[in-house]
């Protein structure tokens, strides 16, 4: 019997990318993830998470990961059509992941409110024949998805540490974190337009570019 559990990072991020982590497991090899202490990633330090990384990809038989860039949500988030929204890019990502694992069961943090409505959608882009079981807080549910949650928060933070060696500190790239607001604010003063990775179509980011704008129009 293998298992997949898969889950995401950054879906809420407004710099950076949205990193979805496939992992495959033979269903006799899930309590080793428990043994070395796998849970959801957000419940984990950083240190701890990069400590686990290396262990779960061993323990594993094999792993998918896909970056999503800003551009790719902007396109789907700007384009109007509910179904092609984030939720649904999401799901045929998923789906794209468990074709080429080729689980007998794939465990899914669901990221809508709906779960059967989820888990339809990843179903709807499936080439094989397999069960998928969609939950909220599967990431504490199931040691397979927290080992994903883990995979993409640390490829998402490795991601993050690039940016911000070549661009400086922007925090966590989150709208919650002060120094990402402030960052955002900081772009504008020098530009227009935001670089490509950052999520333009995110409102807050929308919201400060106009007020940019206003002053412009203003002061003119």
């Amino acid at each position: 019997m293998l298992i997949a559990g898969i889950d995401e990072a950054g879906r809420g991020c407004v710099i950076g990318p949205l990193v979805i982590a496939g992992v495959l497991f033979k269903e006799e090899n899930l309590e080793t993830l428990r043994l070395l202490g796998v849970k959801d990633s957000k419940l984990l330090t950083f240190e701890k998470r990069e400590t686990l990384f290396p262990k779960i990809l061993r323990a594993a038989e094999d792993h998918v990961i896909i970056k999503l860039a800003p551009k790719e949500i902007d396109r789907v988030v700007n384009s109007g059509r509910k179904l092609h929204k984030l939720n649904r890019l999401e799901a045929e990502n998923m789906a794209q992941i468990i074709n080429q694992l080729q689980p007998d069961e794939a465990q899914v943090d669901a990221a809508d409110v709906l779960e059967e409505r989820f888990q339809h959608h990843i179903q709807e882009h499936l080439a094989i024949k397999t069960t998928v079981t969609s939950k909220h807080k599967a990431d504490r549910r199931y040691p397979a998805v927290s080992a994903a949650s883990i995979i993409a928060k640390v490829t998402r933070d490795r991601e993050i540490a690039i940016l911000a060696a070549e661009y400086g500190d922007f925090g966590t790239g989150y709208l919650a974190d002060p120094k990402t607001t402030a960052f955002l604010k900081a772009l504008l003063r020098t530009s227009d337009e935001y670089p490509d990775f950052v999520r333009k179509s995110w409102k807050p980011a929308k919201r400060a570019k106009a007020e940019k704008n206003t002053k412009q129009k203003t002061l003119v």
